[in-house]
């Protein structure tokens, strides 16, 4: 199943190593909040992660569904702030739309992706235009979508495309939700971090696939 999609062990294992790839992001999310908030998501989304990586690391998860959900819930414990519960959401909300599957491919990708923009967005209402991560999210869950039918790796670099262009939209919005709302049109210019976050995620967790399908 290398082409095709990752087994419970390996998607267990492909989650450790992007959170150790996000949890290394720490820095830079800094400089990007810095410049439209006040330059603590770079802590949290780390610390988040060192979570993810302390709680799926022992492995043993019986099914895809308890292995993301049990990534949501160290997400949504750990990161604090108003991206705790985006970032456990994503993934707890996800991983029901896993029940019964064994193996990660592209449709469980889509329905990860679907099922947090719909949880996202009914938790904040936010839109693609407020400048929030739902920036970069809907239109990587939109292409996941078209995607699924594809091998993983392959529908993997379609929505990095969409979600790099979603994030760099950011750049030239006023915020309509959060810390960066206050700034007004202050924050023209500055990408969003929490879109930034989720963009560097789907790169790591793409990149990370390929190599974990690989090791065969």
């Amino acid at each position: 199943m290398a082409s095709h999609g990752l087994s419970v062990e390996k998607a267990g294992r492909w989650l450790v190593l992007v959170s150790l790839a996000m949890a290394g992001e720490e820095e830079r999310l800094t400089r990007a909040d810095q410049a439209v908030g006040d330059g603590d998501h770079g802590i949290g989304i780390s610390r988040g992660f060192r979570a993810v990586r302390e709680k799926l690391e022992p492995g043993g998860f019986p099914s895809l569904e308890a292995l993301v959900g049990a990534a949501g819930k160290a997400l949504l414990m750990s990161i604090g702030g108003a991206s705790g519960p985006i970032f456990g959401s994503l993934f707890l909300s996800g991983s029901k739309r896993l029940a019964g599957r064994t193996v990660f491919d592209a449709q469980c990708l889509a329905d990860l992706l679907e099922g947090g923009l719909q949880a996202i967005q009914e938790r904040g209402k936010a839109q693609v235009g407020d400048k929030t991560l739902v920036d970069a999210l809907q239109p990587a869950a939109e292409k996941a979508r078209a995607m699924r039918g594809e091998s993983l790796n392959a529908a993997f670099q379609a929505i990095v495309e969409a979600a790099r262009k979603g994030l760099e939209s950011t750049r030239n919005l006023k915020a309509r939700h959060g810390k960066a709302r206050a700034l007004g049109e202050r924050a023209i210019g500055h990408v969003d971090p929490g879109a930034l976050s989720l963009t560097l995620m789907l790169e790591h967790m793409a990149r990370l696939a390929a190599e974990v399908t690989g090791q065969e």
